[in-house]
């Protein structure tokens, strides 16, 4: 029997992160995350531990949700959890959980698209989110992605840009680890740009027919840069810390800001609404919301809690396919490429 509002149990474990949240109708009960700092020492994730990892925390991630949100997993109407894309060792435990859970309580079981979670998480109901309208650009920004979707509703999505190398995120990261910061490099570049003149150095920003993006090109032209100048003055990093951090951010976001403005442009869209990691950096808000107020843009920015990984997004990008009964089963594969399309 489906619930109206429906309770949906969410499970998230796509990457380094194990998480799992309630949600009633369109509201959040609980959003647990349990993060895995084992991966710290080695800068960046390392796949084979964050599957162990997931299989110790699942458990009582799941336990803290459905406590927090006080549902007793009979009152559940459906599981959801992360099909693709992401690690597979990691995917494999969410979904071998959720399938197990789904089968013992005899409850439909939905998987959904971790990227476009990252977008549905604007049509949340919290009053801290301006909830878009149709058709809007949506903008996935991560460590593993850089997209432009067009958005023509919960359960239509086109990919129309994406990066045909790096991704944001990634970029942020390398640039961190050659100046000598700790993974993950984004928001500690974030923080020390805040004291840093964006315009002290300059990079190449690539300008792709169409749109997508490329994050490879300057990732070297930056690391070049590094090498040749401590080659003049070994401290060359260490003196000019806040300013390289705020050069590098402010060119990271132009690339993916200018397709914005193109896009926005050229399909006549006035919504704009981004997700991801990346959704988090102050330079990236700020950069659209001045566009926003030139261009004559609505921008959408997501709660933070809501641009990490979580299973909040899983929840709510599972109750539009509840609406549509689209149900997984049993025999559906875990896919660390998996398409996109809901």
């Amino acid at each position: 029997m489906l619930h109206n509002p429906p309770i949906i149990l969410a499970i998230e474990s796509s990457c380094d992160d194990t998480a799992a949240a309630v949600i009633k109708g369109r509201k959040i009960l609980s959003n647990c995350i349990a993060n895995q700092e084992v991966h710290i020492a080695y800068g960046g994730v390392v796949p084979e531990l964050a599957s162990r990892a997931h299989q110790s925390k699942i458990v009582p991630v799941i336990q803290q949700a459905l406590q927090k949100a006080n549902i007793d997993k009979k009152d559940l109407t459906a599981i959801a959890y992360t099909q693709g894309p992401g690690l597979l060792g990691s995917l494999l435990v969410g979904s071998a959980f959720a399938k197990s859970l789904s089968l013992a309580l005899n409850i439909p079981l939905i998987p959904i698209n971790h990227m476009q979670g990252h977008l549905l998480v604007h049509f949340i109901d919290d009053e801290l989110i301006l909830t878009p309208t149709f058709p809007c650009l949506g903008v996935t920004v991560s460590g593993g992605h850089t997209q432009l979707v067009l958005m023509h509703d919960h359960d239509s999505m086109v990919i129309i840009g994406t990066t045909i190398d790096d991704a944001i995120g990634e970029a942020f990261d390398k640039c961190g680890k050659r100046m000598g910061l700790t993974y993950p490099s984004g928001p500690q570049i974030d923080k020390l740009a805040k004291e840093g003149n964006p315009h002290r150095f300059s990079f190449p920003i690539p300008n792709l027919k169409g749109y997508d993006v490329s994050y490879s090109g300057v990732k070297t032209a930056v690391i070049n840069f590094l090498s040749n100048q401590e080659q003049k003055d070994p401290d060359f990093i260490k003196s000019n810390l806040n300013d390289l951090c705020a050069s590098i951010q402010y060119t990271l976001v132009q690339i993916i800001l200018n397709k914005i403005i193109k896009v926005a442009r050229e399909k006549k869209l006035t919504q704009i609404i981004i997700g991801g990691g990346v959704a988090a950096n102050s330079e990236i808000r700020t950069q659209l919301q001045k566009s926003a107020a030139k261009e004559g843009w609505t921008v959408s920015l997501p709660p933070f809690e809501y641009t990490t990984d979580n299973a909040a997004m899983i929840g709510i990008a599972a109750y539009y396919k509840l609406q549509n009964e689209a149900f997984g089963g049993y025999s559906d594969p875990s896919e660390a490429r998996l398409k996109y399309g809901i």
